[in-house]
Order: structure tokens, then sequence, then C-alpha cells
């Protein structure tokens, strides 16, 4: 059975945080892979709230250097230090990260005893394993930006209730059918085909501050989960539009255009606080899948 990819909403607000929504922030745990977008201020805690251990973190990903995205990167770096952490952090963003984490290390001198790795990318697939890969797409906010997309690789599974049923030993003939080889045991030819299937892989799209462009719909196109920003209503276009932001409404035709699955809302500025089902609303009007995310949910696909 293949393994499920939680996410934690750490942090859901806009640029000003509100008493339900904490500053930006979402984990994304897969496999002993535990990612942070974003760390706005306040997200260490946000950690401690959600009953989730900061020290599994093993790579950062940063959208962009606006201070509701980064100011809870101190504190954070401190806790780990403070705490035993002992893996090697990675930390990714747009151009100017290596810059920003130099300043950011010497204002905040802590005594750091795990390594800090920082890489920028800007644009296309920025790490790898055999499971699963990071890609990031640059944006348009006023400052370099980065949406990044997280994506579990199509995989080979060998059917066990006809491998059962065969009688085929374990060990290396099951490894060549797998890889697709025709095999013989005991005189009698078995196909790859009769007992490997394929499994579709997962796509978790994370589109943080920026103005519409037409890089988005490519980039997060089929993703199973979309996570949006959408600070203003359609109402307020023109506010969106002047403040490099996008609309609840092109989040949903986003989405459409793109065949995503489920489109979650995030970073929900403190306007439409008390009137979050008109913003709901706003993106149902052209894509039906949509959900709001709150501080401390959860989601596991």
């Amino acid at each position: 059975m293949a393994s499920k990819i939680k996410i934690y909403f750490l942090g859901t607000s806009a640029q000003i945080p509100t008493a339900k929504r904490n500053h930006s922030a979402v984990f994304l745990s897969y496999e002993g892979e535990n990612i942070l977008v974003d760390c706005g201020e306040g997200t260490q805690r946000q950690f401690r709230k959600a009953r989730l251990n900061p020290c599994k973190v093993t790579r950062i990903l940063i959208s962009h250097w606006h201070s509701d995205h980064v100011l809870g990167i101190p504190g954070l770096l401190s806790t780990l230090a403070l705490s035993g952490y002992n893996k090697t952090l990675y930390i990714y963003g747009p151009k100017g990260t290596k810059e920003f984490m130099r300043d950011l290390l010497k204002v905040f001198n802590f005594q750091k005893k795990y390594e800090i790795i920082v890489e920028e990318t800007n644009g296309g697939k920025f790490y790898e394993t055999n499971n699963f890969y990071l890609e990031s797409s640059r944006m348009h906010h006023g400052i370099p930006t980065n949406a990044y997309s997280f994506i579990i690789k199509d995989k080979l599974r060998l059917d066990k209730r006809k491998i059962k049923k065969s009688k085929l030993p374990f060990g290396p003939l099951l490894k060549k059918l797998k890889e697709g080889k025709d095999i013989i045991y005991g005189g009698k030819k078995y196909k790859s085909s009769d007992f490997v299937y394929g499994e579709r892989g997962k796509k978790i799209s994370v589109v943080f501050d920026t103005l519409i462009n037409e890089k988005i719909v490519p980039f997060v196109k089929d993703s199973d989960i979309l996570i949006c920003d959408s600070s203003f209503s359609s109402e307020n276009s023109e506010d969106a539009k002047e403040h490099l932001h996008l609309t609840a409404k092109q989040c949903g035709e986003i989405a459409k255009k793109a065949k995503a699955n489920k489109l979650i809302l995030t970073h929900i500025s403190q306007r439409y606080e008390n009137n979050i089902k008109g913003l709901l609303d706003d993106a149902k009007s052209v894509f039906k899948n949509v959900a709001i995310a709150e501080d401390l949910s959860e989601l596991e696909i």
C-alpha cells in the first residue's frame, strides 16, 4: 500500500495575523521527509499546538522574503539548536535567499550545532529521490518569488494476491517481474504484465503570494491538492492587482484549467474573517471542490 502524504496547515493568514489565523506555514510529511513551506512568525508555537515535533523538519521551502512568510525562521532555528537537532537542514528559496540567510544568521547569533545548507532555485526540479521530487516555478510578486510542487512518482506494484496464488518465491525473480521482465520458474513462463500494475503518483502544489500569470496553470497541472493564495475576493480584484495577489475566483479558474482535484484557499485576509463563506463562494463559482484552510487543520491523501 502506498504511503500517505500528510498536510498540516500551521498558518493561514495574510499579512496581518488574527486571533484565529497565524502567519503562513504549511507542513508536508511523507516517508521520513518533513517539508515546511514558509515559516511565518509564530510557526514554532504552531508546531506545539499541532502536537508536531519541529525537530522532524528536514527541509524548508521559502516562497519569498516578505516578513509574514519568514519571520518565524530565526526562532525555529534557535529552537532546533536548543533541542538537539542533529540532521542537516536544507533551506531552499528564490534568488537572494543565500544572502538573506547569511544576514539572518549574523543578526540572530545562536549556537548552531547542526549544518544548514542553503540553495537557490529559480525554476525546475531542484531535489529528487527514488520516490518523489520537488520543483519550483517563478511567480510575480514584486520580489523574487517561487511556487512549489511536491510530486510522488508513478510506481509499478506487484499484485500480492496473484503472487501468493502463483506460489512464486520472494527474491530476485519477483524483482525481475517488477522490472517488466518475464521469468521462467519450474518450467513455466510467467509474464510480468500478469503480475504488475501501475500506481499513479500524487502532486501537491503550493502557490503563495503572486499576481495572476501564465506560468501558474502549467506548473500546477493535475495537482491532487492545490494550495493557493486567496488574499482577495473578486469584488476586490483591483486591490488584488495593485498588491500583486490572487483572488479566490482566480484560484478557482486556475484549479479548473489545471484539472486539479481539490483546491484549498489560504493566505486569508483579516477583512474576510466574518465573511469566509463569501470567499469560498467566490472560488466555487468556477470550481466546486474547494475548501478554506484553517489553522491546525490536517489533510491526508
